[in-house]
């Protein structure tokens, strides 16, 4: 079975949701999502992105917002900023919850490359403590203690505005050319980022705060889910063009599974079988070369595809590159290796 890393998911909600039973979805599963640990295992996910994300009033999972994404054109408004004192105590539990998961001996949340190589090898779950827009972050001063509680990845925004940034809405078609670019605080997030050695994830950000990332970054440009625009035109995909620039930075795009963002009519319905994940990913792979395509699933975030319900399915997803014609090399890249080696030079060591 291939091992697959992956760039994205939202598990952690889940166990926070639960409350008291948190630790037993996760270790036994109970029927809903898509990821725990019995299915990780089952589909060889050997370790991924955490994220820790502050869910807004509403947003694209409501009934009316699912009714217009599925019968596009829609444009949906951006919700509204999240102050941080309403952001914290949230993004607190999310990380309390992900080290509830280490307590159970089954996952290992890793900080350094060799480490996670090492939690790997030795057949626990290799977690990266990601947060999701950066609510939660009052000043640099409230980074160094994030980071000094194991943060290794950061996108500054969800889909809305925050201190720092501002996202895309949920739109389609539509293009990322919405809004402006970092605040002066963005900025300075930038370079703090680049001096600890946090990655920055350019997913959800609008095109002129990711020009302003790659003008200031001294470190390879990661989108860790998303997709293509060029095929899906939805506000949430990357551009040719902002494809070349991460390729030029030396870096890495995650492919999506979420259906709408991988359906060329943008509808939010289950995305059938496999051909047009393969056309999101033979496009990446002719624009970032065989060292920058990766997979970023958005689990427990995301409507995913009929065939690949759930962490359990990823050989299908092998599987089908394999028939597409990828090599068994180029598919231990995109499946693990990609990441492992993105990071590596990201963090250092």
């Amino acid at each position: 079975m291939t091992p697959v890393f992956d760039g994205h998911n939202d598990f952690i909600q889940r166990v926070v949701a639960a409350g008291q039973d948190g630790a037993r979805i996760w270790l036994e599963g109970d029927g809903t999502g898509h990821m725990d640990l019995p299915r990780m295992k089952a589909g060889g996910m050997v370790g991924g992105f955490f994220a820790i994300w502050i869910p807004s009033p509403s947003g694209p999972n409501d009934a009316e917002a699912v009714a217009l994404m599925q019968n596009p054109p829609f444009a949906l408004p951006l919700p509204g900023e999240i102050p941080h004192d309403a952001a914290l105590p949230h993004a607190f539990r999310q990380a309390a919850a992900l080290k509830s998961l280490e307590r159970t001996g089954t996952l290992d949340i890793v900080t350094g490359a060799a480490g996670l190589r090492r939690t790997i090898a030795e057949g626990r779950i290799a977690a990266i403590m990601h947060m999701e827009g950066a609510e939660a972050i009052r000043d640099m001063d409230a980074l160094h203690l994030w980071h000094g509680a194991g943060l290794r990845s950061l996108g500054p925004v969800w889909s809305r505005p925050t201190a720092y940034a501002e996202g895309v809405p949920f739109a389609f078609p539509a293009g990322p050319d919405t809004g402006g670019g970092l605040t002066d605080a963005g900025k300075a997030l930038v370079r703090e980022c680049n001096r600890l050695r946090i990655m920055l994830d350019l997913s959800h950000l609008n095109e002129a705060g990711f020009d302003d990332i790659a003008r200031l970054s001294d470190a390879p440009l990661v989108a860790s889910h998303s997709c293509v625009h060029a095929i899906c035109p939805s506000s949430r995909n990357l551009t040719d063009r902002q494809l070349r620039v991460i390729a030029d930075s030396g870096g890495l795009v995650g492919l999506n599974y979420a259906s709408s963002f991988l359906r060329p009519d943008g509808k939010r319905l289950p995305l059938e079988g496999f051909e047009t994940m393969l056309r999101h990913l033979d496009h990446l792979l002719d624009i970032l070369g065989e060292d920058g395509v990766a997979l970023g699933s958005d689990f427990d975030g995301a409507l995913m595809p009929r065939d690949l319900p759930d962490a359990a399915a990823l050989p299908k997803l092998t599987e089908a590159m394999k028939n597409h014609g990828y090599g068994a090399d180029l598919i231990v890249k995109i499946s693990s290796e990609n990441w492992i080696s993105t990071l590596q030079r990201t963090w250092g060591g």
